[in-house]
């Protein structure tokens, strides 16, 4: 006695689309996490220019 051969699945979209949660009350929106990365990058940068004078002075 021989069972079937279960139908193979083709890998690709199930029709279900994901969404990111909406954040806690209180809590940053992604527009803003973003922002706030993007500035703290260039505070970074600034940073490191500003040592890199103070190094070359000296």
């Amino acid at each position: 006695m021989t069972t079937p051969e279960l139908p193979r699945r083709t890998p690709g979209s199930s029709g279900r689309t994901y969404t990111a949660p909406e954040p806690a009350p209180g809590a940053p929106s992604r527009a803003l996490r973003m922002r706030a990365a993007a500035g703290w990058v260039k505070f970074m940068r600034r940073a490191e220019v500003e040592e890199q004078l103070r190094e070359a002075k000296t």
